[in-house]
């Protein structure tokens, strides 16, 4: 697989981090993420970097549903939702990730939100940054959402 070369730079996040994962911070240039760093898994009021991915993968991967949608000309639901799973394990001697994007798709034809998924998939950056190189299971429901009384 050949890395394709960026033509034109639309935004650069900036950020710095001190301390890592166990008990440091992280905030962005423009300070509008200001967060505090803990490990997976243990007490602590601070986030952890899976979370962070798994949310940005989440909004990136939604607004990619939305841009193909748009081509299809596809009218979304008002409920759309991607609750993503990001695990971290081992193997070997090192770490890894794997992840779930499960799309809720409430309304919307199987072959199309298939259709709606896998072209988000060649859109999303973070799906392009991932693909070939962690596990991703990505899955979808189109039943509609029930709230039970």
């Amino acid at each position: 697989m050949s890395i394709t070369p960026m033509e034109k730079v639309v935004y650069t996040a900036k950020a710095h981090t001190t301390g890592g994962r166990d008990g440091g911070s992280s905030r962005t240039s423009d300070g509008r993420l200001d967060v505090k760093l803990s490990l997976p898994g243990t007490p602590g009021t601070g986030t952890n970097p899976e979370q962070l991915f798994a949310v940005g993968w989440s909004a990136c991967f939604l607004s990619a549903i939305k841009m193909v949608a748009g081509r299809m000309k596809v009218r979304l639901p008002a409920d759309l939702a991607i609750d993503t799973e990001i695990d971290l394990g081992t193997a070997g001697d090192g770490y890894l990730l794997q992840a779930r994007l499960n799309v809720n798709l409430p309304g919307i034809e199987p072959a199309v939100a298939q259709a709606l998924v896998d072209g988000a998939h060649h859109e999303c950056p973070y799906s392009k940054a991932t693909h070939g190189n962690i596990n991703i299971v990505t899955n979808f429901k189109t039943e509609p959402v029930t709230n039970a009384a």
